[in-house]
């Protein structure tokens, strides 16, 4: 009888993968070395250096791989990040941005140009506020530690400008001295107080449910690659590794489910939850290409329309052929 395959994976610890980190779900023919790391790492040790034999990957960064000759990663359609980004335009008070229109012309930061979070922000500001993508001038690095570069080397249309901060500086302290006028990003700046450095949209809850009525779209931000390498020599990892991921979301939505004691931590945890499936339904978080064709076709729209990508590639062709029909537990 044969073995089964030794597989690492590098996954943050969120509550939809948990049962894979801690073994309730198996995946079919796999011994799972999983290795709960934070998203920044993770990406750089895969994207760099291809560690991991599978791993949670920015969107973003896989896309440009996929427009590389070699192709390094093939992906699944699991998605363990998703976000909406409203909350995630920062600016500084003395800037004069009263709204997003007013961000034409001016500096706005980012930690890395390619990053999913800003490709999605750009994309909604362009799309329903008129600011499009080369109307700023970007500027790159550390958000709050010196130093920060593109995980993947990038070269953009000569319409994009784009700068890179110098050694000592930080995106969080250029905010709130002035040396940036907004800044985009997937984590909150050090340097946020309401105040000098404050959101653009301070009712983004409100703001992001209407995104979603007006949509349909629930962010995408990260995917799950696996090595090419591995993906040739056993193909049939893709399928038993969407399977298993599946199986984990199905365990978290019961969960979810569960009124007699809190699952999380939040007094009104069970409230957010009905009101997230009134608004959304039932899969509010759904996995596989059926159901996520229009958040994946807008994606690769922003994607081109920022000059990272040509344009051409379908959602068809960013996943694993085995795992591209429904999948039914």
């Amino acid at each position: 009888m044969m073995g089964k395959l030794d597989l690492s994976l590098a996954c943050w610890d969120y509550d939809r993968v948990r049962p894979l980190m801690d073994g309730t779900v198996r995946p079919d023919g796999i011994n799972l070395n999983f290795q709960p790391l934070v998203v920044e790492e993770t990406f750089f040790r895969m994207l760099r250096f291809r560690e991991f034999d599978a791993a949670e990957m920015s969107m973003s960064s896989y896309l440009v791989t996929l427009t590389r000759p070699e192709r390094p990663f093939v992906a699944i359609p699991v998605f363990p990040s998703r976000y909406f980004r409203h909350s995630c335009i920062y600016i500084n008070a003395d800037s004069g941005i009263r709204a997003p229109s007013d961000l034409v012309g001016k500096r706005v930061g980012a930690p890395e140009y390619q990053m999913t979070a800003p490709v999605w922000i750009r994309g909604i500001l362009a799309d329903h506020y008129g600011v499009a993508p080369d109307s700023v001038t970007h500027v790159t690095g550390g958000a709050e530690q010196p130093g920060r570069e593109e995980k993947l080397p990038i070269r953009l249309p000569p319409n994009f400008r784009v700068e890179r901060i110098n050694g000592g500086q930080t995106l969080s302290a250029m905010l709130r001295d002035g040396g940036i006028d907004a800044l985009v990003t997937a984590r909150k700046p050090s340097t946020y107080d309401g105040q000098r450095v404050r959101r653009m949209f301070p009712d983004y809850p409100q703001v992001e449910r209407e995104y979603w009525r007006q949509t349909g779209i629930f962010p995408i931000m990260h995917v799950v690659a696996i090595r090419r390498d591995v993906y040739e020599a056993n193909r049939w990892i893709a399928r038993a590794l969407y399977k298993a991921f599946v199986e984990a979301q199905a365990l978290t939505y019961t969960g979810l489910r569960e009124t007699a004691a809190l699952k999380g931590m939040l007094p009104w945890f069970n409230a957010h939850v009905e009101d997230t499936v009134e608004l959304m339904g039932d899969d509010f978080w759904p996995y596989g290409l059926p159901r996520n064709r229009t958040v994946l076709q807008t994606f690769l729209r922003y994607h081109a329309e920022q000059g990272l990508s040509d344009g051409t590639l379908r959602p068809e062709e960013m996943f694993a052929p085995e795992t591209l029909d429904e999948f039914v537990i």
